[in-house]
């Protein structure tokens, strides 16, 4: 039965939001492991330039990652020629352009929890490893993986913490379409608008204990990783 403080749409707002986050965080952890491992043992002069270009997303405000992911995925962007051309559509105001723009917003949040834990295991295992005949993949996925976990963990958690929290990257790329690309700061955003201050009360405090529960868990994780 559903709480008479939350509407339908709150709830569809609030299943939208989880669900963008969760395909999010997996596809990011997927795409990010490799990303971090080259950025924590290459010697190339590249690393700092991506380094740089992987934490922009932490300096830049959300309307201006937006306006550009929208104007790129547009019918007169690059991605949008390209996904037209295979018959894909325009992805501005639609999930799929949602979870792209998530993706790059949240990068950061997965890179550099991976590529600390990747530098912290340092070389010493994987060179042990090989002296006892285990080759380069075999290497990553057995020694490498296990020893940063708790990166995992943590990239894991702020990948999804943060794509929860999203709002400017939203509006910008998918709008306010119900059902579609209307999250939950979204739908806050329209009660306060409409003056329907008790509501956003529901969902705000909604999203602060969320936030809280994720700071406490990283807290409680960090000791973990330290020993």
């Amino acid at each position: 039965m559903i709480p008479s403080f939350l509407s339908l749409e709150d709830w569809a707002a609030i299943t939208l939001t989880l669900e963008l986050a969760g395909i999010t965080t997996v596809l990011l952890l997927a795409l990010c492991t490799p990303l971090a491992w080259w950025l924590a043992h290459t010697r190339s002069r590249w690393r700092g330039p991506v380094g740089a270009v992987v934490a922009l997303p932490l300096v830049l405000p959300p309307t201006v990652i937006g306006f550009y992911l929208l104007v790129t995925m547009g019918p007169n962007g690059p991605i949008g020629h390209l996904t037209e051309s295979l018959g894909l559509g325009r992805l501005p105001f639609t999930f799929p352009g949602l979870v792209i723009g998530s993706i790059v917003y949240s990068l950061p949040f997965a890179v550099q929890p991976l590529q600390r834990a990747f530098e912290s295991a340092g070389r010493r295992p994987l060179e042990v490893a090989a002296t006892l005949g285990a080759g380069p993949l075999d290497r990553f996925f057995t020694v490498a993986l296990p020893l940063a976990r708790p990166g995992f963990v943590t990239a894991a958690v702020l990948s999804f913490a943060h794509t929860v929290g999203e709002f400017g990257v939203v509006l910008m790329l998918g709008g306010n379409i119900p059902g579609v690309t209307r999250v939950v700061s979204v739908q806050i955003y329209d009660h306060v608008e409409a003056m329907e201050y008790a509501q956003a009360h529901w969902l705000a405090g909604g999203m602060v204990v969320f936030s809280f529960i994720v700071l406490m868990l990283l807290q409680w994780l960090q000791p973990k990783e330290r020993r």
